[in-house]
């Protein structure tokens, strides 16, 4: 027998099951500490900038019992990676800000000397 999907130019997506998807979402966690650890301002931003909320597919059913460890584990992961990209913004920003009022401030009135003989 032959998928007519195959002729049609479109292929079926891989089966989505809670152990890809909890892969799926270490390999994020994973990447943004790198993002980190190359201390890129602008990448860094762009992580921060990632506001959409997970929702898993409902494809997926209740999460099977002997899963609940290692997603409980990752939650705390993601909850100290979540709290470090705040930190490294909120640090960012405050340089940022502090090189803008020494960069850009009123210039200091610069000393003159006339050398005269008395």
């Amino acid at each position: 027998m032959t998928d007519r999907r195959l002729f049609e130019g479109r292929h079926q997506p891989p089966p989505i099951n809670w152990t890809v998807v909890l892969d799926h979402l270490e390999g994020e966690v994973l990447a943004a500490e790198e993002t980190m650890a190359r201390g890129r301002a602008d990448e860094i931003a762009a992580w921060g900038r990632r506001a959409d909320d997970w929702i898993p597919p409902s494809s997926l059913g209740p999460l099977p019992y002997d899963l609940r460890e290692r997603a409980a584990r990752l939650l705390q992961h993601q909850l100290a990676v979540a709290e470090a990209l705040v930190e490294r913004i909120t640090q960012s920003q405050r340089q940022r800000d502090l090189a803008a009022r020494m960069s850009y401030g009123p210039l200091r009135p610069v000393p003159s000397y006339i050398d005269r003989a008395l």
